[in-house]
């Protein structure tokens, strides 16, 4: 009998051990508190700009993401637009030609310049704009210009013709190295120059181009419609920095709201480091299936 009580217990310990749930994520506060997705939402609907700050090849993320537009869309309506980080200012013309159904699938996708998992992360999104009739704007610079950036600082702008600062916000760019973020990068690897050298704060500066005209590109959007949902590498919005820094300096009135998407190994609470980032976080298995 003791035996059959000890073997019983065992099976009901490796049972519980097996049985519990595995969420796929959870959505906490800045505070790190629970929420919910339906809180979430209610938030992001008051605000005039919500930035979605994914992990690029979060399959979460992306699936979210698309369900946020489609509730944010049920809200809005004809107030209603999208954005994005995966499409330069130089590809505004076909990615409009495209979701007001001007061209052909084919062609925008022969021609516009897409992220290699567009197909996967991003297509949906482009396809909901469509059918929806919704406004995409390419709120990103053309790399190759951050490229010249982070070669020779914000100085190599100088030379590009007037079509090609029409793809950028006016120059000269604000540039603080104080912010959290920009700093922080002066501490990574692989900086362009010589520690302490004139271009050493190049890659940060080619990362506030971004960030600039993001903002740029967003604020301009606005006179058209007033709800925008935008969609970026968290670590561009995360803090309220990077494009909402530069957001603020055009449109001061502007209400925001931010989503942060994070990995951690145990996601039964917000870690510390992750409070405060955004107004919601989505937490994420380490172990997640990734895109690519």
């Amino acid at each position: 009998m003791k035996k059959f009580t000890f073997c019983l217990v065992v099976c009901l310990i490796t049972v519980s051990t097996y049985a519990q749930d595995k969420p796929a994520y959870l959505i906490y506060s800045g505070n790190g508190e629970k929420s919910g997705y339906a809180e979430m939402i209610k938030k992001m609907a008051e605000a005039d700009v919500v930035f979605f700050g994914e992990q690029h090849n979060c399959p979460i993320a992306h699936w979210l993401e698309l369900s946020v537009t489609t509730d944010l869309y049920a809200v809005h309506k004809a107030d209603f637009m999208l954005g994005a980080e995966m499409f330069e200012t130089d590809n505004q013309l076909i990615l409009t030609e495209y979701v007001q159904s001007l061209i052909n699938q084919k062609r925008f996708e022969d021609e516009a310049k897409l992220w290699n998992n567009y197909k996967t992360d991003y297509k949906a999104l482009v396809e909901f704009a469509r059918t929806n009739k919704v406004p995409f704007v390419a709120t990103n610079v053309p790399r190759r210009y951050a490229s010249i950036v982070a070669s020779k600082g914000f100085d190599g702008l100088d030379s590009l013709s007037k079509e090609a600062k029409k793809l950028m916000p006016r120059l000269p760019i604000e540039f603080d190295i104080t912010l959290p973020g920009y700093a922080a990068m002066l501490k990574m690897g692989g900086m362009p120059g010589k520690k302490g050298g004139p271009d050493e704060q190049n890659f940060p500066k080619a990362q506030a181009l971004k960030d600039a005209t993001m903002a740029w590109s967003i604020a301009e959007s606005m006179n058209k419609r007033t709800k925008l949902l935008h969609f970026n590498g968290a670590y561009h919005s995360n803090g309220y920095e990077g494009i909402i820094w530069y957001l603020k300096k055009e449109k001061s009135s502007v209400r925001v709201a931010t989503i942060a998407t994070v990995n951690q190994k145990d996601i039964s609470s917000l870690s510390d480091e992750n409070k405060g980032i955004a107004d919601f976080i989505i937490v994420v298995p380490e172990d997640m299936t990734k895109t690519y």
